[in-house]
């Protein structure tokens, strides 16, 4: 009778040896002075410089790509998606003004590629120096049975740093602040599920396709990164009196700016006074897309929202443009009952 081997079950460990090897560079690229040893520990050591912070806060946040996945797969592309997994994760912390120090990720894989692991880690690890935290460790998890082999999930967790006073907790905002919309990088990571219906399955649409409103294939635009907002947020709050911030994510404005501002205000945001980015016209045409399901399930072309005086405005619309952020008065608070009102 012929010997049961876990190779044979579906689980290739020497590949498995062969990824750690190969995303070794990736990961210490990533390292900042806090990091202590390396990666393949059980755990990973950070030593938090105490000396910098009176009383240190630490917020931490997990996320994962969602659907976005299937479009990497269907492109056969796996260098960028590792990006939308850190931009979701460390994009949600700096709303409480937290500096990202480090990331895990958890990979779950059909089958190991060690080349395709990679390039999925040195998406992390580009997400990572983008942020300015660590990639200090993660988990691959060979699953034959569970997932088809040329497919996987991805998501990560991030911990970040915030001095209890410079704590942003969504209640120093005030009526008459201003709303200072970021702009995206069009989708984003968010209404994959919607998207894939409207391109692929209602309409028969292939990666491949070239429209002319995107000047690039449908399968190029929708592998375009998330913005990673860490260092320019972070710097507008170290430079002015910033009130809240907002990461524009899945459930577009309407559901995320009231989770920055207090219970007694609303949200009055004005159509057209930012540039939508043509992916979404051509989603709402293309799948014949209510107005209200396009606001209430995407970005619109905001992927953060800054609150603060008006007298504030032009200098941070400034110190965004120093790291090449276009931002837009795209509203104002009003005293209300935690409502975003379009007008």
């Amino acid at each position: 009778m012929k010997r049961s081997t876990y190779k044979a079950s579906g689980v290739d460990i020497h590949a498995g040896y062969e990824v750690v090897r190969r995303i070794r560079k990736h990961t210490e690229s990533t390292f900042r002075p806090e990091v202590l040893g390396d990666i393949g520990s059980f755990g990973s050591f950070f030593a938090l410089d105490a000396s910098k912070y009176r009383e240190p806060i630490l917020v931490a946040g997990t996320d994962g790509v969602g659907t976005k996945l299937k479009v990497a797969f269907m492109m056969d592309k796996h260098d960028t998606i590792g990006i939308d997994v850190v931009a979701y994760c460390v994009n949600d912390i700096i709303c409480q003004g937290a500096e990202p120090l480090f990331f895990l990720d958890y990979l779950a894989v059909g089958k190991t590629y060690p080349q395709k692991v990679e390039k999925i880690v040195a998406g992390i690890a580009e997400g990572c120096r983008q942020a300015g935290c660590a990639l200090v460790g993660g988990e691959t998890a060979e699953m034959p049975g569970f997932y088809p082999e040329d497919e996987y999930d991805l998501a990560g967790f991030t911990v970040g740093v915030v001095e209890k006073s410079s704590c942003l907790t969504g209640q120093a905002a005030k009526a008459g602040d201003v709303l200072l919309g970021l702009g995206s990088s069009g989708l984003q990571s968010s209404g994959f599920s919607l998207v894939r219906k409207v391109f692929f399955h209602d309409h028969d649409h292939k990666v491949t396709d070239h429209f002319d409103e995107l000047g690039r294939t449908l399968g190029e635009e929708l592998l375009e990164p998330t913005l990673i907002y860490v260092k320019p947020i972070l710097n507008l709050i170290d430079s002015l009196e910033v009130a809240g911030v907002a990461n524009i994510s899945g459930g577009g404005l309407a559901e995320n700016v009231p989770r920055s501002m207090p219970a007694n205000l609303d949200a009055v945001i004005r159509k057209g006074s930012w540039p939508v980015h043509p992916i979404f016209d051509v989603l709402q045409k293309v799948g014949d897309v209510d107005e209200g399901e396009m606001y209430n399930t995407f970005n619109m072309g905001i992927g953060m929202v800054v609150m603060l005086k008006p007298e504030l405005v032009d200098a941070a619309v400034g110190e965004l443009s120093k790291f090449g952020i276009e931002a837009y008065v795209i509203g104002e608070l009003v005293p209300g009952q935690g409502n975003v009102v379009f007008a």
